[in-house]
């Protein structure tokens, strides 16, 4: 389940970036959004329909869960995709392990920044300097391609956040989570294409399969087989697709997509790979030698 987490999560790009040829950016964050939600909604009334497990509830800060997990995210990754490659979005997102790093620090209880994970996180770093940099990847000629860049940062610090609010969340139904925070956020992304764009056009037979499956696949199905993995194996089992996704969007986006594959983009990925494996060393320990 995690091998298929991490093909998926690492070619959800690519699909992406193939879908902004028949939708506005903002109409494919809400597409996926709307799409996943219908059916993440009718699978958690089936089982049950009931969100916090307890009388403790926090609907405030689920709403910011939802909002920085999906709604926020979701339209910065389909805008800056306008302007770079898949390859360099996935890699990006194995940034959203460093960012928890200090977050956790200060918010989760528990979790200090030892000598090592203070090491991964300057190592990890340094590999997101050199794919943000302008000789990260070979330039478009687009005059917002940085911006492209800072927008898929800013999406990896949306995931992060939201990580750390969830983490501070009352027991919940997970199911419930799932729907909950893809309904919260088609909610607000919808009104948003609307008022930008205007009703959305008609795409061809294959840009509704294109958006179908983006909906379906990465955002639906993979938001559920996440719950089943969690719940299974435990979230430390998890934090292995953190080394996945960013290796699939490289190659999808190379072999299949045609983009480029230039040595700052490769070193940049081990480095930021080689920063996340040694901040998360305790867990990997604990993960395959149970110690």
């Amino acid at each position: 389940m995690v091998a298929t987490l991490g093909l998926v999560w690492g070619g959800t790009f690519m699909v992406q970036k193939l879908a902004l040829n028949y939708l506005p950016p903002i109409w494919v964050a809400a597409a996926r959004l709307g799409f996943a939600a219908l059916i993440t909604l009718a699978i958690w009334r089936l089982r049950s329909g009931h969100m916090f497990t307890t009388k403790e509830t926090d609907w405030p800060r689920l709403l910011w869960v939802s909002l920085l997990s999906a709604a926020v995210p979701f339209m910065l990754l389909a805008w800056a995709q306008q302007y770079v490659s898949s390859a360099f979005t996935g890699v990006s997102m194995a940034a959203v392990a460093l960012i928890v790093l200090p977050l956790a620090h200060f918010f989760v209880p528990g979790e200090r920044m030892t000598l090592r994970r203070c090491l991964g996180f300057v190592i990890g770093f340094s590999g997101v300097v050199v794919l943000i940099g302008p000789a990260a990847l070979a330039s478009n000629g687009s005059l917002l391609e940085g911006w492209g860049r800072m927008a898929c940062f800013a999406a990896a610090t949306c995931y992060a956040v939201s990580s750390i609010l969830m983490r501070r969340l009352p027991p919940l139904d997970p199911f419930g989570l799932s729907a909950t925070t893809l309904i919260f956020g088609a909610a607000l992304v919808i009104p948003l294409a609307l008022i930008q764009s205007g009703p959305p056009p008609i795409p061809s037979t294959e840009g509704l399969v294109i958006v179908a499956i983006l909906g379906l696949v990465p955002t639906a199905a993979a938001g559920l087989l996440r719950i089943l993995v969690i719940r299974t194996a435990g979230p430390v089992f998890m934090s292995l697709t953190n080394y996945q996704v960013p290796l699939w969007s490289v190659i999808f986006g190379v072999t299949v997509m045609g983009e480029p594959l230039p040595g700052s983009l490769i070193w940049a990925t081990l480095l930021i790979l080689s920063g996340v494996a040694l901040s998360q060393f305790g867990s990997m320990r604990k993960l395959f030698w149970g110690g």
